[in-house]
């Protein structure tokens, strides 16, 4: 889903609310949530997940097509981590969070 299917389905879901105002409440949420992240906070979603920056260090890494190294500089990427209710949703268990193997039947 893209933005402005997002935006649309709110409008759907929300009649009694303006499509203008519902895009200014999703890009602010979205400019928020990127500014945090720019700032190196971590922002949490409570039943969603969790976004936060990961750094990756520096490296030398190797060019596929021609095999050449090259240097990899430093750099943060975003991350996310599902919070337990979403991936009780996606999944359909309830029992997301065990992470104990199945017993053997023997």
């Amino acid at each position: 889903m893209v933005k402005s299917e997002l935006i649309a389905r709110l409008a759907e879901r929300n009649p009694h609310l303006y499509q203008r105002d519902i895009e200014r409440i999703v890009t602010t949420i979205f400019d928020e949530i990127s500014k945090a992240l720019a700032r190196g906070d971590r922002v949490e979603l409570r039943g969603f997940g969790a976004y936060s920056v990961k750094r990756r260090a520096s490296r030398m890494a190797r060019n596929p097509r021609t095999g050449e190294t090259v240097y990899v500089a430093e750099k943060h990427v975003p991350f996310f981590k599902t919070g337990k209710e979403l991936r009780v949703r996606l999944n359909g268990d309830d029992d997301a969070d065990s992470k104990a193997p199945a017993k053997a039947q023997g």
